[in-house]
């Protein structure tokens, strides 16, 4: 079993004391937790060097919780508002459809999926909750880079060669950034085998309050039922139930 760190652990309970009190001494932080002065003393340092602790005002040796804390706090908790969303929409969409709808968010160059609600066809997608894929090789994930800034989308594909998941994968990193120009323009990304040779999926962005992308939506149906009008009518489906849980997460289409 890997070890766990004791100076991460102390620093933990540091800052789990303030759960009980909004405001801490250095000889209250020592007693407590029944630790020496001079550990406390290092410790606090640390954590005021990240912004995790802010010393009071006129009080130096007091000190109370930094922005970084509320910054995790709101992180996670959007996190949560996200899924419970996701799944009330992503039901929806799927009842409309009866294919499999996923809600995934980009994690490096892969994406991971938070929600799944799959199709009552024997013949359907095998997927769930927690998969990891790459991104470039997923309807969810081309949307997700589409919207990534040219930096941040370098810093993805430079990591080394694309992974390929089929034939049809995009493995070429000067190709994708191309194909992922054409899916900013449209608004949507399919997956033609990308990911599985007999899958078929179409994705559209979900955004914030900011406007800021945080999550993709999909359709996913095997190639046995991705035939025509299906397909079309698919891809309004999934714009619609992405533009729907866009605005339950605070976004608006037009300027505030």
């Amino acid at each position: 079993m890997p070890r766990v760190v004791p100076a991460v652990i102390r620093a933990l309970d540091i800052l789990e004391l303030f759960l009980e009190r909004p405001q801490l001494s250095a000889r209250e932080v020592a007693e407590r937790l029944d630790l020496p002065r001079t550990t406390v003393h290092e410790l606090l340092v640390t954590l005021v060097a990240r912004s995790y602790l802010i010393s009071v005002p006129g009080q130096p040796v007091q000190y109370r919780l930094g922005m970084p804390l509320f910054l995790l706090g709101a992180a996670f908790a959007g996190r949560l508002d996200l899924v419970r969303e996701a799944q009330s929409v992503a039901r929806d969409v799927a009842a409309a459809c009866d294919e499999a709808v996923h809600v995934a968010v980009l994690d490096g160059a892969d994406v991971v999926y938070l929600v799944k609600v799959d199709s009552t066809h024997p013949v359907r997608m095998v997927s769930g909750v927690g998969l990891r894929l790459p991104a470039h090789c997923t309807a969810v994930g081309k949307i997700l880079l589409s919207s990534l800034d040219p930096a941040s989308l370098d810093a993805v594909l430079t990591k080394g060669a694309l992974p390929g998941m089929t034939p049809e994968s995009i493995t070429d990193p000067d190709f994708l950034r191309a194909h992922l120009e054409g899916v900013r323009a449209e608004g949507v990304a399919v997956d033609i085998g990308e990911s599985d040779s007999a899958m078929r999926c179409v994705a559209a962005a979900i955004r914030d309050h900011s406007g800021a992308t945080i999550a993709a939506m999909s359709i996913s149906a095997p190639i046995i039922r991705w035939t025509s009008p299906a397909p079309a009518e698919w891809t309004k489906l999934v714009r619609e139930g992405a533009a729907s849980l866009s605005a339950r997460m605070g976004y608006s289409a037009q300027p505030l």
